[in-house]
């Protein structure tokens, strides 16, 4: 009698476990597909603003572009035409630019 009670259970305990099972996918996949990437990014925008320097043309999130002339803890001093200095918080700096050299004829 024992043996057949538990064997009614089992099945009903089992089915309510798998049916938590769709719900647990979603969450990994959006943990794999969304959580993850973006703590990736803002892991290397730390990084990168971290690592800025001096004589570095930088472009700020608000899209205006010049050059470090001072770094400070907090913020940075950028240089965006001859005597304009603008100071901006570190994490106003979206990314740096790479000045494309012009190459030589052949």
């Amino acid at each position: 009698m024992f043996a057949t009670l538990l064997l009614q259970v089992a099945p009903s305990a089992t089915s309510g476990l798998i049916s938590y099972l769709p719900l647990v996918a979603m969450v990994v996949v959006m943990y794999f597909f969304m959580i993850r990437p973006q703590q990736r990014r803002s892991a290397e925008a730390k990084k990168f603003r971290a690592s800025l320097g001096k004589g570095a043309n930088v472009v700020t999130i608000g899209g205006l572009h010049g050059k470090i002339v001072d770094v400070s803890e907090e913020t940075v001093t950028v240089e965006v035409d001859k005597g304009v200095r603008l100071r901006f918080d570190r994490a106003s700096i979206a990314r740096e630019v790479v000045s494309k050299s012009p190459s030589p004829a052949a």
